[in-house]
């Protein structure tokens, strides 16, 4: 048996593949200081789940080389 790629653990646990194939992820910096130090509009953006732009989605797919 040849031996098989590995994905990265980080990697599976930050980005989710959609069924047609796109990368969500979560955007960073929403976890704290969320009092005065950040705008509502601001929170209201890191709540939402991004999609992953295809000039990165080859890292991705090097990272989760049996994601699709």
């Amino acid at each position: 048996m040849k031996n098989k790629m590995k994905s990265s653990s980080a990697a599976k646990k930050r980005f989710k593949v959609t069924g047609s194939g796109k990368v969500k992820f979560r955007h960073a910096c929403g976890r704290h200081n969320l009092g005065k130090v950040k705008g509502t509009n601001t929170k209201r953006k890191y709540r939402k789940k991004a999609l992953v732009h295809d000039s990165n989605r080859h890292e991705i797919d090097r990272l989760l080389p049996y994601s699709r």
